[in-house]
């Protein structure tokens, strides 16, 4: 490995993700909030819930009651008026269901009076529901229509399919309780104040979290035609609800975007030019499978090798995984593994990806890198990396070789982003 690569690699990691937490990005969506008079609540969920709510609670002073649902591991403490909730992500678990149940039960206004039975008390046009957004939510925050057990059937048909997000999504609104704008139909009469952390390309505010404060966009038709794209195994009930149309028009809802991955993909262009490279930034909507975009960046490197001059190639976005195999890993180990071929003795090059929220798939790492070395490293330590790409085991090849980048959850979720250097 090339320490000295991997040590840059290193700080354009740590640069680019501090400047994307959303301490301040909360702060600046706040300066544009007005509490009507009444009650202030606070509902936070997604990936970066806590830090979100932690920000806000900070700023406000406090809140008239909150609930945080977010991923495992994700909270770092107790805020002030505000229960937190730690659930399963990628694929929504009982603690999803429970920890959502109780945000509804927060704006629906139900309390209990000793031992007796729920009573509701309705929030008010006066009261204010601040809703803190961020990638993630489609299985932290869920309310299914279906059973739980068949709702965590589909969303794995949908992992292993290679459906991208907009897809995903498309299909799960239409099989709950708060999706597609059910959310903030459910905190009526009362005002909703969004603040979205987007996580998806173009920001459209009907997806991000499958847009449980926002009016749906998709049809029933497209939904439809996802099922019948990837040949999903949907029950009858399930089939019966996507003819059930979404929120068309919400009137009660206040929204205010903030932070993306053209932020990130501006903070590694600056880390970059600190560190000496001439930054190009290729695209912040990258959409490919993540072993085409290694493989094209690497790719770029090989073409430009040679030429004397240092630069930094930059794509941000979010690549999609077919599962082939039963490894371990994720998208961004999976785009650095497939760079490593095409790299392969090259002095000077390296790719790393990794994703903003310090997650990559179903495991700890945040990401990969890897160098003009990697590759002999691979075959030293008994890895063929094309036989390790078809199992999806990017993971355990990249940890032979020290290739895993190790951020832990860094309380934000604005897509990934990854990086060809050529110190020419």
């Amino acid at each position: 490995m090339n320490e000295l690569l991997r040590g840059e690699a290193d700080q354009i990691i740590s640069a680019s993700l501090h400047a994307v937490l959303p301490d301040e990005a909360v702060q600046r969506a706040l300066k544009q909030f007005r509490p009507r008079g009444g009650k202030t609540l606070l509902v936070a969920t997604g990936k970066a819930a806590w830090q979100m709510a932690n920000a806000a609670v900070k700023a406000l002073g406090h809140v008239d009651g909150g609930v945080v649902v977010t991923k495992y591991h994700h909270v770092m403490g107790d805020i002030p008026g505000v229960t937190c909730y730690e659930a399963g992500h990628p694929v929504p678990d009982e603690n999803s269901f429970a920890g959502t149940r109780k945000a509804l039960e927060l704006v629906q206004g139900l309390r209990k009076q000793g031992g007796a039975k729920p009573r509701k008390y309705p929030l008010r046009a006066e009261d204010t529901v601040l809703f803190l957004l961020s990638g993630g939510g489609s299985a932290l925050f869920e309310q299914p229509l279906i059973p739980g057990e068949e709702l965590q059937s589909i969303t794995n048909q949908l992992l292993a399919s290679g459906a991208d997000i907009v897809e995903m999504n498309t299909l799960r609104k239409r099989l709950s309780g708060v999706k597609g704008g059910r959310f903030a139909q459910a905190c009526a009469p009362a005002q909703v104040f969004s603040v979205v952390l987007s996580d998806i390309l173009g920001d459209p505010l009907d997806m991000i979290a499958s847009g449980p404060a926002y009016p749906d966009s998709s049809t029933c038709a497209q939904a439809k035609a996802v099922v019948e794209k990837y040949g999903l195994h949907l029950s009858p009930r399930a089939l019966a609800l996507l003819d059930q149309e979404t929120p068309k028009v919400l009137d009660n809802v206040e929204t205010q975007i903030t932070g993306s991955v053209r932020e990130l993909c501006a903070a590694a262009a600056t880390a970059c030019a600190r560190l000496g490279y001439e930054p190009f930034l290729l695209t912040d909507r990258l959409c490919c499978e993540a072993r085409e975009a290694g493989s094209f960046l690497a790719s770029i490197l090989r073409t430009h090798a040679g030429e004397g001059k240092r630069v930094a190639y930059i794509a941000g976005g979010e690549t999609v995984v077919h599962l082939t195999g039963r490894g371990l890993g994720g998208r961004n180990q999976e785009l650095a593994l497939a760079a490593a071929p095409g790299i392969a003795g090259l002095e000077g090059a390296a790719v790393f990806s990794v994703g903003s929220d310090g997650t990559d798939g179903p495991c700890d790492a945040a990401g990969g890198y890897v160098d003009g070395d990697t590759l002999a490293a691979l075959t030293a330590a008994g890895k063929d990396v094309f036989a390790v790409l078809r199992d999806n085991d990017a993971y355990h090849a990249l940890q032979a070789v020290g290739g895993l980048v190790f951020t832990g959850p860094t309380g934000t979720n604005v897509n990934d982003v990854a990086v060809a250097l050529l110190r020419g």
